[in-house]
């Protein structure tokens, strides 16, 4: 027996209306599916698992059909990077 465990198309992640992070999964036994249940996640433990997947992440191309979240978030960095050098290079001219 294989068990299997992967996202439920057409469905994201949504908050639950006790606060948490709810992640809808469909699971599998030997090819074939046995139900869909969903990871509920405390905002701590999503957070912590949005911060392994971006390190995941680092480094590859974002796909063509990926949504534009990783985009934004490079373009953030960047815009951070150049603050923080500004913020580093007044701090050097007082």
């Amino acid at each position: 027996m294989t068990l299997g465990i992967e996202g439920t198309p057409g469905s994201g992640a949504h908050r639950t209306d006790d606060g948490r992070v709810a992640v809808p999964l469909r699971l599998s036994r030997s090819g074939e599916q046995a139900t869909e249940a969903e990871l509920l996640l405390s905002l701590v433990e999503a957070e912590h698992l949005h911060a392994s997947l971006c390190r995941a992440l680092d480094g590859h191309p974002v796909p063509r059909d990926a949504p534009d979240c990783r985009e934004a978030v490079e373009a953030a960095d960047a815009l951070s990077a150049k603050v923080a050098e500004a913020n580093r290079q007044s701090r050097r001219a007082l």
